[in-house]
């Protein structure tokens, strides 16, 4: 089983940051790789069971089931089901917490699945750094603009 992860300091309080993710559906406001989503069958975005279809800047269409939404945890899962890579037994979790000193929230997104032995390493990297870390960078950009500042720093 191969790991992919990546944090970050946001600079807003947790329940600023939550509602603006929580929305299983929201990729496309904060998450600068993605052009579209929707939810399929007319459920809600909130719903478990599910899934978002959502399309990269480049088309890919990528399918995603939500497995779990805790709003006492601050936190999600969910898993792949038309994948993005070729992995197999993805399964991606997306959580909160308060950094109670500053007033800011950590962040932290990660999913486990299998890959070859020799591509593993290979998708451990894409999914960690341009799919989570280039997410985290996109919603402290969108945040700063609703603070009416230019600075983006994670």
């Amino acid at each position: 089983m191969t790991r992919a992860y990546a944090s970050a300091v946001l600079d807003a309080p947790v329940e600023t940051v939550w509602g603006l993710i929580r929305d299983f559906n929201a990729l496309p406001a904060w998450h600068p790789v993605i052009a579209r989503s929707e939810i399929e069958d007319g459920r809600a975005a909130d719903a478990v069971g599910c899934v978002r279809r959502f399309w990269l800047q480049d088309g890919s269409m990528v399918r995603e089931r939500l497995l779990s939404l805790d709003d006492r945890q601050t936190s999600f899962s969910y898993e792949f089901v038309t994948p993005a890579f070729p992995v197999q037994n993805y399964l991606a979790r997306v959580r909160l917490a308060p950094v109670s000193s500053t007033g800011q929230t950590f962040a932290e997104w990660e999913a486990t699945f299998d890959a070859t032995p020799e591509e593993a390493d290979k998708y451990a990297d894409i999914i960690a750094n341009g799919v989570f870390r280039t997410g985290w960078e996109g919603l402290q950009r969108l945040l700063a603009e609703r603070r009416g500042t230019d600075d983006p720093t994670p």
